[in-house]
């Protein structure tokens, strides 16, 4: 093969017109769908799906879930839930993708009144893509900081405080919104090593929010390698990242089991696992509304609905694509992962407690107290502690890649399926823009107040908000657009099917999963508190901002609306039923495709005046401008 040379790589980024119609014959070669490609095999597509769900809740919150509500009783509403709700969302979006081949915004041409719903999820990835970066740039400076030894958080060096106390792991129980310990700079709090590494040379974190500080150039030069390494492993979008994905999505199982079998062979290991799901197992939990809307709220986030990613990469997919199997698939290792990590996890907390001689649960947290500091204290009392602390972080940056990689593609490709003229043969140049993009936005994010502005976008970006574009996105498929209809829909790509078969889906479309969301969204609402990190409450101003990020993610869905309702010819009834009828453009991507239903006659003949509105043709096409 020709080296690929800086002319190469020049062409490749910018897309030289001279070169790019022979890429793109290389690119889209046995493709079913030569404009817009496809997976170049199924291998692809299962691993980037798997790596895009497999998140870092499966590690650092769903163990924690499990110890919190009843250890192995929660398996039960948590795979109840997987059942009424993951799987059947699951499967509606990826049938979705792949029908119409199109992203999220595109997408919505089945019920163009709700298109504001698709931007909307674009913006959420968008917002989530600055978290996950951040994260991704945490991971490697902590997998470089381990290339060490000692690990130079396994005691009290230079860097540390008169508050640093290595007997005292577990004393303070940092967690994601809360510590039983003050900021290490505004109040005296024994610490741990860990603690202190965090706070004081990591993150070099300020007293609040208000204090916004200088840029941590360590976490910054991270954050930029972070953006380079996402850049080149998606510059030729799917074709690119299918192939990374081969490493990405499946090195962080290979982690997991070899920590896994590590530590099993620790002292104490059994304590943390009998607390995880074993004999500590509390049946009574059950009976707590509690656990079962953490197992339904789990189990929605770690499936990524409503993020985007799930509806892109399945555009990619041919379209007789058998996505039933693929969603089982999907949907069953993403929660066996989280089982699995959680045994990993427990396992070396019960050694890290058995050797502070305190119990399990004093050591037990979720987030970035169980990423950065309980496990990275547990690692580095292991013999060998860096080779173990490498192989940890470097999970975590494979895990955030993955979830990183399905984010960038939803804006990628919406913005191509928006404006195919324009970037469709400047892929390359999207991408790094795009990462560049998110680079700036990240700044903030590498500051001194750094981890306050993370927990702000995932407190409010990556919470209840998904709720409300889920709700409505269910509610726009089954109701407005016709849950019935769409099942001929996905006959189209499987085939007939019987009764039966359909019975369940429908139960879920039309009921049972949008009363779970609706259940959990109200929940999640009257219970919200305003977000804290260390104990530390955000300024009013802070809040505020936080609200603005809800704000600027919804407000496409009325403005949207509005705008369509507006620009529509007739009364506001006939302008709501024309909205609520998909548009001539909904339809399969490829005329081989779309039969008889979706024909050109047969759409002029399903909109004609006499059957439906009162509007001519003319009329029609001048109202989707």
């Amino acid at each position: 093969m020709k080296k690929l040379g800086f002319d190469g790589f020049k062409d490749l980024i910018f897309r030289n017109p001279v070169v790019i119609s022979q890429q793109d014959q290389i690119q889209h070669e046995g493709d079913e769908n030569t404009e817009r490609g496809n997976w170049a095999n199924k291998r692809e597509y299962l691993l980037s799906m798997i790596g895009y769900a497999v998140g870092l809740g499966n590690i650092w919150r769903f163990p924690y879930l499990a110890y919190k509500n009843g250890g192995g009783a929660f398996l039960i509403p948590y795979f109840a839930m997987l059942l009424l709700n993951g799987i059947p969302l699951y499967f509606l979006e990826s049938a979705l993708g792949q029908f119409c081949s199109q992203g999220p915004i595109n997408l919505w041409r089945m019920v163009p009144l709700l298109q504001g719903v698709g931007i909307g999820t674009v913006m959420v990835s968008l917002v989530i893509s600055i978290y996950y970066n951040t994260i991704i740039a945490y991971s490697l400076y902590y997998m470089f900081a381990s290339m060490q030894s000692p690990l130079p958080w396994s005691d009290c060096f230079s860097w540390a405080d008169s508050n640093c106390n290595t007997g005292q792991a577990g004393q303070c129980n940092l967690t994601q919104e809360n510590t039983t310990c003050p900021p290490t700079n505004i109040s005296v709090g024994m610490q741990s090593p860990t603690e202190q590494y965090w706070d004081r040379v990591a993150l070099q974190r300020s007293s609040s929010l208000d204090e916004t500080g200088s840029i941590v150039w360590h976490l910054a030069l991270c954050l930029l390698l972070s953006s380079v390494i996402v850049t080149a492993a998606l510059i030729r979008g799917i074709k690119s990242s299918g192939k990374v994905v081969y490493f990405t999505a499946t090195f962080p199982y290979v982690v997991i089991i070899i920590l896994l079998v590590r530590g099993v062979t620790l002292e104490g290991a059994t304590d943390g696992i009998d607390y995880y799901i074993g004999t500590q197992s509390n049946l009574t939990k059950l009976t707590e509304a509690e656990v079962w809307k953490d197992a339904a709220t789990q189990i929605f986030y770690s499936l990524s609905i409503s993020w985007g990613g799930v509806i892109t990469l399945s555009s990619y997919n041919n379209f007789h694509n058998n996505m039933v199997k693929d969603t089982l698939i999907v949907t069953i290792t993403n929660s066996a992962t989280s089982v699995l990590a959680g045994f990993a996890i427990f396992s070396i907390l019960g050694h890290m407690a058995h050797i502070y001689k305190l119990p399990v649960d004093e050591v037990v947290t979720e987030g970035f107290g169980l990423a950065f500091i309980a496990y990275p204290d547990a690692l580095s009392k292991l013999p060998i502690s860096p080779l173990w602390s490498v192989l940890f972080f470097f999970m975590l940056l494979t895990v955030g890649l993955d979830s990183q990689f399905g984010g960038i593609e939803v804006i990628t490709t919406s913005l191509t399926d928006a404006f195919p003229k324009v970037f469709k043969s400047k892929h390359g140049l999207l991408t790094l823009a795009t990462t560049c993009f998110l680079y700036l936005l990240g700044l903030p994010c590498v500051t001194e107040a750094g981890i306050y502005w993370v927990t702000l976008i995932d407190k409010f970006a990556g919470s209840w908000v998904l709720l409300i574009l889920a709700f409505f996105e269910i509610v726009g498929v089954s109701l407005v657009y016709g849950g019935n209809l769409f099942i001929k829909d996905m006959e189209m790509m499987i085939g007939k099917r019987s009764f039966g078969f359909w019975l369940w889906w429908r139960a879920c479309w039309f009921f049972i999963s949008p009363c779970i969301i609706s259940v959990i969204l109200v929940w999640s609402v009257v219970t919200f508190v305003p977000p804290t990190y260390g104990g530390v409450p955000y300024p009013d101003w802070g809040l505020a901002l936080g609200w603005c990020i809800l704000a600027f993610i919804l407000m496409w869905i009325p403005l949207v609306a509005v705008y369509k309702l507006i620009k529509a010819k007739g009364s506001l009834r006939e302008r709501l039923k024309f909205l609520c009828t998909p548009s001539e453009e909904w339809r399969p991507y490829l005329n081989v495709h779309r039969g008889e239903r979706y024909s050109d006659d047969r759409y002029l003949q399903k909109r004609n005046p006499s059957n439906t509105l009162e509007v001519d043709v003319n009329v029609i096409s001048s109202s989707r401008l």
